[in-house]
């Protein structure tokens, strides 16, 4: 029997500190538990959006890990996210 709702679980859990977030129901408890200033950037809440979605309309659970994983990785840059130093092509015009 197929998990339905909030006991749905994600293709591959979400690991948070020394936390493993398995279900759609595990990873609203942890948001729910986020301080207030934390709970209430748009980056969570649109995670929040997205779980629900997923967790009442049936949609795909990688909708609701990807919000998350956003959220968790808000205000980071990834290591190569530097400027590119590669130089512009050249062209001549030939008449």
């Amino acid at each position: 029997m197929v998990a339905q709702g909030w006991g749905r679980p994600f293709e591959d859990p979400i690991k948070v500190g020394g936390r493993k977030l398995v279900t759609l129901r595990d990873a609203g408890e942890y948001i729910a538990g986020l301080p207030k200033a934390e709970h209430d950037a748009p980056e969570w809440q649109a995670a929040v959006e997205a779980l629900i979605l997923v967790a009442e309309s049936g949609g795909p659970t990688m909708f609701a890990r990807i919000g998350i994983m956003r959220a968790l990785n808000r205000g980071k840059t990834p290591p190569d996210a530097g400027p590119r130093h590669k130089k512009a092509k050249a062209y001549r015009v030939v008449r």
